[in-house]
């Protein structure tokens, strides 16, 4: 089972190509059934499957591999050119003007299942936009500013991308950012409900432990709420967790794949350095060094900006990775699995960040697997974890409640 999601955004060389390139795999197409057209570029002759790209795991990269081999022999039966491509998913990413918009629309743009890609902010959005559509990848570009043209921006979205609030600052807690945070987000979620109820929505806005909570009770209010489709969007963990693992071990970093469970603040998040793939042994110090580490990851990027802004850059990374998961999802790849914050029963929080499996429909499948076997270490720190995830969930849920939403 593939522990974790391959991307598309694939490398692609032709002749002439100056950019640089990755150990590629063996895996090739010949001439006759070259992949045209992608991303505006010339017509190539061969399709790497990069073992060291980007989002792609090498466990991750097989299951790649196959996919397109698969759609290639599928494809050659009705063309003659063999494995293409299509854009045709629509996606809407509400905060575009802001520190992680700009870079998470950047990268959502060059990937090729994206036709149409559609930018709101209350400000400042227009030149992003403009910006953005310079660029020669199959997806269009809009503009959207203010209230008025919110509805417009969401009308038949497939997944929806809410990085949309006010960033931290040094000395400020994710609890701090949370009044401020919590009403955008809700107003936010009420168009969403009104507009493409159907989409994946995906929230970034922090606090995540409290801001999907509010997303689901909105939801509630409107009558279409679809458990399987709103997600805590917690990959930056993960991504993190990879890194300094493979840093701290000297491993190739497409080798590594450390789940991280629990919610998306301070000691709410849990690596589960024990479950590491590939099979690595931490001492006691290790593993509370970096399970330390990557609790305060967050804080690491905002003291080193010193004042000039928090993690955006990984945080678009990582958010791109998970639409890029969601798209194919949708698109019908059946082994997607990501880490997500979302409606859970796998312990007795309502919401709960584990693995799960992605299909068209949104959450296939749970993954348990993962929770059972902990170290003695990981298991105290999971149940000293679930008093400050409940409280927030609960402070979520309690805002709504207070204000409820417009039928």
């Amino acid at each position: 089972m593939a522990a974790t999601s391959t991307a598309t955004f694939l490398s692609f060389q032709s002749q002439g190509n100056a950019l640089p390139q990755t150990r590629p795999s063996a895996v090739r197409f010949s001439p006759r059934y070259s992949l045209v057209s992608f991303s505006g570029l010339k017509e190539v002759t061969s399709v790497n499957c990069e073992t060291e790209s980007s989002f792609i795991s090498k466990e991750s990269s097989t299951t790649l591999r196959g996919s397109f081999a698969l759609k290639a022999r599928k494809a050659n039966r009705a063309s003659r050119y063999g494995l293409q491509l299509v854009a045709s998913y629509k996606v809407a990413i509400l905060g575009a003007a802001g520190g992680i918009g700009q870079p998470l629309a950047l990268l959502i743009k060059m990937s090729p299942l994206v036709s149409a890609l559609n930018l709101y902010d209350i400000a400042n959005v227009k030149g992003v936009a403009a910006d953005l559509s310079h660029c020669n990848t199959p997806s269009q570009v809009l503009d959207f500013t203010g209230a008025s043209e919110l509805g417009d921006c969401l009308k038949g979205a497939n997944v929806v991308v809410i990085p949309a609030g006010v960033p931290r600052k040094p000395g400020m807690t994710r609890d701090d950012l949370f009044n401020i945070n919590a009403n955008i987000v809700m107003s936010l979620v009420e168009a969403v409900a009104d507009n493409c109820p159907d989409a994946f929505i995906h929230i970034i806005s922090n606090p995540v432990n409290s801001t999907v909570p509010i997303a689901a009770e909105v939801l509630k209010q409107k009558g279409v709420y679809n458990p399987k489709k709103l997600f805590g969007v917690t990959t930056l963990d993960v991504v993190r967790a990879n890194t300094f693992v493979a840093q701290k071990k000297n491993l190739k970093l497409i080798d590594v794949d450390v789940p991280v469970i629990g919610g998306h603040a301070g000691i709410t998040i849990l690596p589960l350095l024990s479950k590491t793939k590939p099979t690595v042994s931490f001492t006691d110090e290790e593993v509370e060094q970096l399970t330390v580490r990557i609790q305060n990851a967050g804080t690491e990027v905002v003291e080193a900006k010193a004042g000039a802004g928090s993690a955006t850059l990984s945080m678009a990374y990582a958010a791109a990775r998970f639409v890029e998961s969601s798209l194919r999802a949708l698109d019908g790849d059946g082994d997607i699995y990501e880490c997500s914050f979302v409606q859970s029963d796998l312990t007795d929080l309502p919401f709960f960040a584990s693995r799960i499996k992605l299909g068209r429909n949104g959450v296939e499948a749970l993954i348990p697997s993962d929770l059972i076997g902990l170290s003695e270490y990981e298991g105290k720190m999971l149940e000293a974890l679930k008093p400050e995830l409940k409280a927030s969930i609960e402070k979520g849920i309690a805002f709504v409640q207070k204000q409820p939403v417009t039928a």
